[in-house]
């Protein structure tokens, strides 16, 4: 066998279908066109529609498959429209990339009910709803892959955590009870937890350049993070070669956790 048929058998989506919500800016983005260069049909799930049309664009005109859907996740009702209509695009998915989120992080002292109720309902009870919508068919069809999107601040604290930290934290742990649900007939839930990444997400942050430098400084490789540094881990996790990797919290993060 060649290297290059080796490495397609081990890594390459061909044939799979994958969803992914916030695919269409940050690190959503950079997965998306990840996992559709290896093969997958990808749906992107997100709200702005030029985005979402702009990396459809890109991707098509490369000769990958790739569809969007606009869908609000902050609601039970969007999350389920959104659902049915990624589903129409390619047939139900084999693969789940939950990366939308918002990231509202007043003082504690300020936190009101409704960035708590916010807050949850995107980052953390939607990815329950599409884990509910798509992980009993992943496991009726043996092959599944659930892949969340987390944060540092699902274990530390730190720049004020607040609810955005719990709604993470509550994600792993979500991930965890997937994972016992589910693997067992083939479909493995894990999550990525990045550093400190340079996207819209973290605009706030990424507008002071002192703070900027000193989580650069905090990393073993000496920088912030890219969307681009998401693309081989989430291939990996989507892929046939993952499938003794489940439940776990891979961090693409330079070294910022142990650091």
């Amino acid at each position: 066998m060649s290297a290059h048929a080796y490495v397609s058998e081990l890594f390459s989506l061909e044939g799979r279908v994958a969803v992914v919500t916030g695919g269409s800016s940050g690190i959503g983005r950079a997965i998306t066109g990840a996992l559709a260069r290896a093969g997958a049909g990808v749906v992107v799930v997100a709200r702005r529609e030029a985005e979402l049309r702009a990396t459809v664009d890109e991707l098509t005109a490369e000769g990958c498959r790739a569809a969007w859907v606009s869908a609000d996740l902050s609601t039970a009702e969007g999350v389920r429209a959104g659902a049915d209509g990624a589903a129409q695009a390619f047939g139900e998915p084999d693969i789940l990339v939950n990366c939308a989120g918002i990231n509202l992080r007043p003082p504690m002292a300020e936190l009101g009910e409704d960035v708590w109720d916010t807050t949850m309902a995107v980052n953390l009870k939607a990815p329950f709803l599409l884990g509910q919508r798509f992980g009993p068919g992943m496991a009726e069809r043996g092959y599944g892959r659930i892949i969340h999107v987390t944060s540092q601040q699902a274990h530390r604290a730190f720049v004020d955590s607040g609810a955005y930290g719990v709604s993470k934290g509550g994600l792993e742990s979500l991930a965890r009870s997937q994972a016992e649900a589910w693997s067992p007939h083939g479909v493995t839930v894990n999550t990525l937890v990045p550093g400190f990444v340079l996207t819209p997400l973290n605009r706030s942050l990424a507008s002071d350049p002192e703070k900027v430098a000193s989580l650069a400084a905090r990393t073993m490789v000496g920088r912030n993070g890219l969307g681009e540094d998401f693309a081989g881990a989430a291939v990996f996790l989507a892929g046939r070669s993952s499938a003794y990797v489940t439940g776990q919290s891979v961090f693409v993060d330079g070294g910022f956790s142990v650091h």
